[in-house]
């Protein structure tokens, strides 16, 4: 999923003015640009991104298991990419 995800930023990189081509692909999935930026940042100084996705008690899940690494942001991203009424992602950074 993820790979296809990069291709399609890549193919749209230079539709999203500003964004690499990771920022492209998180934008073309719905993630909010201004997270998509702090996203970019964040990566680029190293960290690493962790992405789920999944029915709301599996993204619940996700979070409880992230939780104690204490990443430097735990965000929720609700009806991202159609996502059907119970199904968010959570991305992590740290």
């Amino acid at each position: 999923y993820l790979a296809a995800v990069l291709i399609s930023g890549v193919e749209n990189a230079a539709l999203v003015g500003g964004l690499s081509a990771i920022g492209a692909a998180l934008y073309s999935i719905g993630i909010p640009k201004d997270s998509i930026l702090q996203y970019e940042t964040d990566v680029t100084a190293d960290s690493f991104l962790v992405m789920a996705r999944g029915p709301q008690e599996e993204i619940a899940r996700a979070k409880e298991i992230l939780r104690p690494i204490n990443p430097a942001r735990l965000d929720i991203h609700p009806g991202v990419e159609a996502a059907t009424p119970a199904e968010q992602r959570v991305a992590a950074t740290g």
